[in-house]
């Protein structure tokens, strides 16, 4: 019987941690272009560019000033 709610336990765990994987990977495909645009602002400014704004979010990119 003790072995049965190991087993139990385990399986609860794999699901939790399924549902949070889901919900994170949800998270940055909702976000995914915010960040790509804060990333590539942070590399335009240690690179001395100027950044452009794309059309829609992760488009952005640095030009020569």
């Amino acid at each position: 019987m003790k072995l049965n709610q190991k087993g139990q336990a385990l399986v609860e765990y794999l699901l939790i941690i399924a549902v949070i994987s889901v919900v994170v990977v949800s998270i940055v495909k909702l976000l995914g272009g915010y960040l790509q645009d804060s990333m590539t602002k942070s590399t335009c400014e240690m690179m001395d560019k100027v950044y452009v704004e794309g059309s829609k979010p992760g488009e952005g990119t640095c030009q020569a000033k």
